[in-house]
């Protein structure tokens, strides 16, 4: 959550607090703690849903399970489990702009199938739900191809044209996957992968990066510079960076691109 006044950045480092009523300092150095009443508020303000669900299957909990059981317990790590299993898992900016976590799916024949889906519910193997947390667009496939993740698929620039065609759209907008310059074109600017965690685990010089759709589809991208070194948590204003121009392709049509 982000103050009036706030920074881009707080999107990245602010946390939730029970014991803060309204706005309250971070431990952190940087941002801010919010309670559940500022959620609220926000949510009734700009008549918003909960949207963009990651990974929630409980067999790929990538340590988060661990993590709960050390520093909590396994009933909390539960609890989160139930929450994410409620959670919408796409979203549609303009009837033009389709967003989710991962990626496409050979078993989404209609967008009333999101639309229709009833939550909570668990995230089975191999269906479109699956997929649309888990699939990876992959430059070396045309078709279909199979996921070195071991779940779900990967699916070419052809499945994208198909796809925007079929169901009238112009970009789809993902995540999923770490990419240098925080954002990503892939089959000729008909799909963009966002990527916000800059320095990913640590281990990575990805720079990070926010999307801006505005209200007539223009699309513009604030990047965060990846640290040269370890930063203090203090200094995370200095990885602000300023809105980017987009890199070289055709823009899909009804989608423009700040330049």
């Amino acid at each position: 959550m982000v103050p009036d006044g706030g920074m881009p950045y707080d999107f990245l480092w602010s946390d939730q607090c029970k014991d803060v009523e309204g706005w309250g300092m971070n431990d952190r150095g940087v941002s801010y703690t919010f309670s559940a009443n500022i959620v609220t508020k926000f949510l009734q303000k700009h008549d918003l849903d909960l949207v963009c669900r990651a990974h929630q299957a409980l067999e790929f909990s990538y340590g988060f399970y661990d993590e709960c059981k050390r520093r909590f317990n396994v009933k909390l790590w539960k609890t989160f489990s139930d929450c994410f299993n409620c959670l919408p898992v796409a979203a549609l900016i303009d009837e033009k702009i389709l967003c989710m976590h991962g990626g496409l799916s050979p078993d989404l024949n209609s967008l009333d199938q999101i639309r229709n889906l009833r939550r909570p519910t668990d995230v089975p193997d191999g269906d479109f739900l699956c997929d649309l947390l888990w699939s990876d667009p992959c430059k070396d496939v045309r078709g279909w191809g199979m996921n070195d993740r071991g779940v779900s698929y990967t699916f070419g620039a052809n499945i994208v044209t198909e796809f925007l065609r079929k169901h009238d759209l112009d970009l789809v907008c993902r995540a999923h996957q770490v990419v240098e310059d925080g954002y990503e074109f892939f089959a000729n600017r008909q799909l963009v992968t966002v990527f916000s965690a800059l320095n990913y685990c640590g281990e990575f010089d990805n720079a990070g990066a926010m999307m801006s759709v505005d209200d007539t589809l223009m699309c513009s991208f604030q990047i965060l510079k990846p640290a040269e070194k370890k930063p203090k948590f203090n200094s995370g204003i200095s990885f602000f960076g300023s809105t980017t121009t987009a890199k070289p392709g055709n823009t899909p049509p009804g989608v423009k691109v700040r330049q």
